[in-house]
């Protein structure tokens, strides 16, 4: 269903058999459109616009069928708001003594929250209706009343919004097209109409309760259970039930499988709010891509509930979907990087990391694709240049990424170039210093180095900011035994790492050194056995050497 926009072609004159023909045709369609509203049934639907739009291919001049055809194919997702607002334009353009041009206009402009530029539509139709203009005093009424409960309206909105429900509800008693269109479905339309400004009017006193019991009775008691649904949907929505909201939405594509609008939120929701249920989500948007509208971003949400699934290969058909739509979204683009990476096609994964990069929305989110891509040079293709440059890279377009910074110290480190290393460390403690890792980092590179001093006071500050971290006590430790051969003081530090983790091996081993070397067998013993069960488990350290250890302590 690619989007249309009908505009009219004058350039001759539209013979008589042509005129007749185009009245037929809006005559059926007129017929299949009534059907339609009375019992929402989508086979009317689709009659309705195939026969409109054989009207305007046999004259383009009737105004009727651009703003009829906009209201039926943007409700069915054909169109955008935008093209609705164009076509009821193109109307106007042949009418502009056309009311119902103007207030189909004003409509699609209420939807698209331009209240200023609808209310100058409605007026415009209040103006050429003169006495009869009690329906379009009604409709001027509740796009009042929408930007109030939209955007907070003010004290003279309410009395504008009174007024014009006020004379309005009595133009309509000598409003002649109005009686008549409600004569026909008077006890479906008026009451439609009444439980819906009820409804909304409850809803801007915060008497949310109350409008949805009101539209509770709508949903018995009228046949536009659809409608009527979505505003229980939508005021649940801000009351944040989601649950209620989720399944307002169900029944409202139970009724129409093609609201458009109610699938994208229904969508959205279960996103956000219920993410097992990926599936349901899933469908939603498979729904969608049948709307021919928005494919590629359709396309980037459900690569992105795959991946959520660990469908790794979905994911990549659903992203490269998403580019091949718009191979100039830096989103789109890094999202298939990393849904490459995950499925490990690492060359795949830098090509499109490098495109967003390229194309740069924002320094701050391009620093941090520079990482994701940095990490893929490091770890899967071991190039520390290209590694390097990258991280850099993303520092010049963020230098406040304290990832950045760590990145490229570990970088360093693994190429066992301590001065840059901690020069990156250093960079990142000067740009968050209550940040533990830059200072655990920056104490194994000083150690290394052979700064004990200055590694001391670095994993000193790591403890401070957060005690709880038991490899920073058992690095601070091992410091303290292997580094200053103070072995007192590393117990202390092993024990606090052991109390911490429980079924930490090393740090019971080096528990075990530290006794040992203080003398005290029994706890060495003790410490050096619970490694060696605990390795077993782990299998992280040399089980032979803690063997040859314990049994060193009862040599004679």
């Amino acid at each position: 269903m690619s989007e249309q926009v009908l505009m009219p072609n004058m350039s001759g004159a539209v013979n008589s058999q042509y005129r007749q023909k185009a009245q037929d045709y809006l005559e059926k369609a007129r017929f299949a459109h009534e059907k339609y509203l009375m019992g929402k049934k989508n086979t009317d639907l689709q009659e309705a616009i195939d026969c409109y739009i054989d009207a305007v291919k046999y004259d383009p001049s009737i105004p009727e069928t651009y703003y009829r055809l906009a209201s039926l194919m943007w409700e069915q997702g054909q169109i955008s708001i935008n093209s609705a607002i164009e076509q009821c334009q193109t109307a106007v353009s042949l009418s502009p003594q056309s009311v119902n041009a103007h207030l189909y206009t004003g409509y699609f402009m209420q939807i698209s929250h331009d209240y200023q530029s609808a209310q100058n539509e409605y007026q415009k139709a209040i103006h050429i209706s003169g006495i009869n203009s009690g329906r379009s005093r009604m409709i001027m009424s509740q796009s009042i009343l929408d930007k109030i409960n939209t955007v907070n309206g003010n004290f003279s909105d309410y009395i504008r919004f009174l007024y014009y429900f006020l004379s309005g509800s009595v133009m309509l008693a000598w409003d002649r097209t109005t009686i008549k269109m409600f004569y026909k479905n008077i006890a479906s339309d008026m009451s439609v109409f009444s439980y819906s400004t009820v409804g909304k009017f409850l809803e801007q006193f915060k008497m949310y309760k109350n409008a949805n019991n009101v539209y509770k009775n709508a949903i018995e008691k009228t046949p536009h259970r659809e409608y009527f649904y979505q505003r229980m949907g939508d005021l649940a929505l801000r009351n944040k039930d989601v649950e209620l909201t989720a399944q307002c939405y169900r029944n409202v594509l139970e009724e129409n499988p093609l609201n458009r609008e109610v699938l994208i939120k229904l969508a959205s929701i279960l996103q956000t709010y219920f993410p097992e249920n990926t599936e349901e989500a899933i469908d939603c948007y498979e729904k969608l891509l049948e709307f021919d509208i928005d494919k590629a971003q359709i396309y980037y949400e459900l690569g992105h509930l795959y991946l959520g699934k660990e469908d790794k290969l979905n994911s990549i058909s659903a992203f490269k979907l998403a580019v091949e739509n718009d191979p100039e979204n830096p989103f789109y683009n890094n999202s298939l990087g990393y849904a490459y990476a995950k499925a490990q096609l690492y060359d795949d994964a830098i090509e499109h990391y490098q495109k967003a990069i390229s194309l740069n929305p924002d320094p701050e989110w391009t620093s941090i694709v520079c990482q994701a891509l940095g990490a893929i040079y490091a770890g899967e293709k071991g190039n520390v240049d290209a590694a390097v440059s990258t991280y850099q890279a993303g520092i010049i377009l963020d230098p406040n990424n304290y990832d950045l910074y760590i990145a490229l110290g570990d970088i360093y480190m693994a190429d066992y170039d301590l001065d840059k290393a901690i020069h990156s460390y250093c960079d990142a403690v000067t740009l968050n210093p209550e940040e533990e890792r830059g200072y655990t980092k920056l104490g194994v590179a000083l150690w290394e180095k052979d700064y004990l001093e200055e590694a001391l006071v670095a994993y000193h500050k790591a403890i401070e900011i957060n005690p709880n971290n038991e490899y920073s006590q058992n690095n601070l430790g091992i410091l303290y035994l292997d580094g200053l051969e103070d072995a007192e003081e590393s117990l202390e530090y092993f024990e606090a790492a052991i109390a911490l983790n429980p079924n930490y091996t090393l740090a019971y081993f080096n528990a075990g050194r530290a006794s040992q070397k203080m003398g005290f067998t029994n706890d060495a013993a003790h410490y050096y056995q619970m490694a060696i069960d605990l390795n077993k488990l782990t299998d992280e350290l040399d089980e032979e050497d803690i063997r040859t250890r314990l049994h060193s302590l009862f040599e004679i």
